[in-house]
Order: structure tokens, then C-alpha cells, then sequence
């Protein structure tokens, strides 16, 4: 087997089962769960590395990643209404996401998911036919990504499916 058609296949296995994760998430009513309870082993090890790329507590807060035509929307918010030191810390973050993404710096994603996730080397080679656009929100922070290209927002959706299995009990889908 070539290197490119086992590319396709892990490529391939990762997004369905990410996929198969939410669905699971979904079917239990999209609640959290007990960060401990479950956690798979790739979900602890991404907690983990995601300590030393973002400021916020991970167990304070919740990933949002709503999928649309033409990209989509991350969210993330503080757990506890009114946390500002949650908000404070998510939206210095997140601005600073948003301006690296614009110049086509996933590096941040790729210290935490592995240069390999999903999505990750499409929206690499086409960050200049996406637009991310960040906003406060009372609660946190959003980054919007809007891409009239049809391939960039399956390699987006694909990004954010990969994200929700990744980040487990601290993301959900706002599907």
C-alpha cells in the first residue's frame, strides 16, 4: 500500500471515529460527562498538551464547534457564568488564534492534536481563501471561519469533528 492511500486510511479511521464519538456524545443528550470518567487515553494526552498551549482551565470550560455551509463557528466559554478570570484568559487566547490562523499558523492545534489531525494540512495550504473572525461573547470567545470554498469548509468540518473527539468531555457539538 502506497504512502498517500494509508494516509487516506488513517485519515479516514480518525474522522469516523471522531464522528462515532459524537454521535455517542449526541445520543446521551449532549451533556458533559465526568472529565475522569471515560476519558480515553488520546483524550488525557491532548488534555494534557492542550495545558501548555492554552491559558484557560480545560475543566472550567467548554469547546463549542458548530459546523455551517460555508465553515463554521468555534466557541468557548467558561463553565461558570460570570468567571472572568475564565473569560478573560479565552478571549486573550482566542484573539491570538485568530490573527495566527489568518496568516496560516496552525502550529497551536498541531502541538495539541498532532501535526496529522484532520483537516489540519488543507486549511494550512488554504488559509488564504479563509476569513476568521473573532468576537467577544459575555461568556467567552468565538472564532468564526467563513471559506467560499467548498473544500476548505469539509476540510474545516473535518477539523472540528476531529476536535470533538479529541477534546472529549470538554467539547460538544452545536449542531
Amino acid at each position: 500500500m502506497n504512502s498517500s492511500k494509508r494516509h487516506a486510511l488513517v485519515v479516514g479511521a480518525g474522522v469516523m471515529l471522531a464522528g462515532a464519538v459524537t454521535a455517542v456524545a449526541l445520543a446521551a443528550g449532549g451533556s458533559r460527562q465526568d472529565p475522569g470518567e471515560d476519558r480515553t487515553e488520546r483524550q488525557a494526552l491532548v488534555a494534557e498538551r492542550g495545558k501548555t498551549v492554552m491559558p484557560f482551565d480545560l475543566e472550567q470550560t467548554t469547546h463549542r464547534f458548530t459546523p455551517t455551509a460555508t465553515g463554521g463557528t468555534q466557541d468557548v466559554v467558561a463553565d461558570r457564568r460570570g468567571d472572568a478570570e475564565q473569560i478573560d484568559l479565552i478571549r486573550g487566547h482566542l484573539r491570538k488564534e485568530a490573527a495566527a490562523f489568518s496568516r496560516g499558523d496552525f502550529g497551536d492545534p498541531a502541538r495539541i492534536h498532532g501535526s496529522g489531525m484532520p483537516g489540519l494540512a488543507e486549511l494550512r495550504d488554504g488559509y488564504d481563501r479563509i476569513e476568521v473572525r473573532y468576537e467577544d461573547r459575555a461568556d467567552g470567545a468565538t472564532l468564526t471561519y467563513t471559506t467560499e470554498d467548498s473544500q476548505l469548509a469539509d476540510a474545516l468540518h473535518e477539523w472540528f469533528e476531529a476536535q470533538l473527539g479529541d477534546h472529549g468531555a470538554h467539547a460538544e457539538s452545536g449542531h
